[in-house]
């Protein structure tokens, strides 16, 4: 299946989740989605007979001007072809169900986004800090995080070697 008709099929099976189908330059689709469907998009992905968009190669969550963003890249071995799922969520209370019934492997992903952005995943099987220790207060790829000056009396400022 070419990307013409990878694209037509995707338009036909995911119509009503569906926000925006397009080509990006890298030879990769990006196809944005209603965040309440990413359970049932990843679940047609992943298990659709005709796609088998069975690998998950990554997760990411990003602050934009949108508000924030989920993006999954997953691949299909059948097909040889990759796309980009991408979901907005609101900046006030960002939030979108885990996707760990469909990839388990996703566990830490969505946990290392809990993190350092704050997004919740709902359902998630032990949503708790990763990388930083339980007490940590903020979340530092915010665009909006104020770095604290100290930690447990330990001195966190920021200093340059460059003059």
């Amino acid at each position: 299946m070419d990307r013409r008709e990878l694209i037509a099929r995707l338009n036909e099976i995911l119509k009503e989740a569906l926000i925006n189908i397009s080509e990006m330059p890298n030879n990769d689709i990006l196809i944005e989605i209603n965040k309440d469907e990413i359970t049932s998009v990843m679940k047609t992905l992943k298990e659709g007979p005709s796609l088998k968009f069975d690998s998950l190669l990554n997760h990411l969550g990003a602050d934009c001007k949108e508000g924030f963003a989920v993006i999954y890249n997953l691949y299909s071995f059948t097909l040889n072809q990759k796309i980009t799922v991408k979901a907005y969520l609101g900046r006030e209370a960002p939030e979108i169900a885990s996707i760990e019934s469909v990839f388990r492997g996703i566990n830490w992903f969505e946990r290392e986004t809990f993190d350092m952005l704050g997004i919740r995943f709902t359902g998630h099987s032990n949503l708790k800090r990763l990388l930083l220790p339980p007490d940590w207060e903020g979340h530092p790829l915010r665009k909006d995080y104020v770095y604290p000056d100290e930690y447990h009396g330990i001195d966190n400022k920021r200093r340059s070697n460059f003059r």
